[in-house]
């Protein structure tokens, strides 16, 4: 048999099916570069390159913005300014107006009578993080990029909103630290643009929300709030974070919610450990506390 014979029977001499698969490999993920194949980063064989991204990227982007030193304010969601927490009162009675049997509706009035009275919080940390953020981003600076003292969030609602709301108020910048969960929620809209940041993994968060602290204020909340003060409570007793002020907002609210002089008695904690935190009951006080903390460490 000729060679020419012979060659007609191979399947490469279809011109068009070796440029369909050519195309075919142009288009395969594993032709992609790495960094670009986002099936590839979400698998969860690579699950540890995912975590060091968020060790990363948020550390080179506050480097890059000149934040040398931070201040977080931890506090509940469900915590609204006055005017939000009447309308939702107003709504509540209305409900239970139209179904005065209802339990549920019964107990939702109390819990909207009870979010009324601590809305006051709200203003609080309003108040609070503008003092902080005016000290550490005055107008007149010489270098305008290196900020101190920048309010950090978990950029959601409430408390977090209050606290960054103050720094916007001020004309200063402030960081959010999101977090992605499984219902829908989006961050406040008085975050610092290019400072707001989306974890997926809450030990990362954690992590970026302590290292650059040089104070931590606590208002009322909910499991998370309570979640990060121990957080940050275990930190300093064991020594892994340097000393700080961790000041609980709201004196009577905290002494009912956690007992610690009951903790310090069995024995559970030592009597010193009831000096990491301190309390505060207005914006000044707290904002006095930590900035005659720093003024100290300098």
């Amino acid at each position: 048999m000729s060679s020419a014979s012979s060659d007609s029977k191979f399947v490469s001499d279809d011109q068009n099916l070796i440029a369909q698969n050519l195309d075919q490999i142009i288009a395969s993920d594993t032709y992609k570069l790495a960094h670009h194949d986002l099936d590839l980063l979400n698998s969860p064989s690579m699950r540890g390159v995912r975590m060091l991204l968020e060790i990363s990227k948020p550390e080179l982007r506050l480097e890059e913005a000149g934040i040398t030193s931070t201040v977080i304010v931890f506090g509940g969601a469900r915590v609204q300014e006055r005017s939000a927490a009447e309308s939702c009162l107003a709504e509540s009675l209305d409900a239970v107006n139209a179904d005065p049997n209802s339990k549920l509706l019964q107990r939702r009035v109390e819990q909207a009578r009870k979010l009324l009275e601590l809305s006051g919080f709200y203003d609080s940390a309003r108040e609070f993080a503008f003092l902080a953020s005016r000290y550490g981003q005055p107008k007149d600076s010489t270098t305008p990029c290196c900020s101190t003292h920048v309010i950090v969030t978990g950029g959601g609602p409430g408390i977090m909103e209050a606290a960054n709301r103050g720094a916007f108020d001020a004309g200063c910048r402030s960081i959010g630290f999101n977090i992605e969960l499984p219902h829908e929620q989006y961050p406040n809209p008085y975050i610092t643009p290019n400072l707001c940041f989306k974890f997926n993994y809450f030990s990362l968060r954690k992590f970026h929300f302590v290292m650059r602290s040089v104070g931590a204020v606590l208002f009322p909340g909910g499991f998370g709030t309570l979640d990060e003060l121990f957080e940050v409570l275990t930190l300093r007793q064991v020594g892994a974070k340097s000393a700080m002020p961790i000041i609980l907002f709201g004196t009577d609210y905290w002494s009912r919610l956690i007992d610690f002089e009951f903790m310090a008695d069995s024995g559970l904690i030592n009597d010193e450990d009831r000096q990491l935190f301190q309390f505060a009951d207005t914006a000044a006080e707290a904002w006095s506390l930590i900035r005659d903390h720093v003024q100290e460490t300098c």
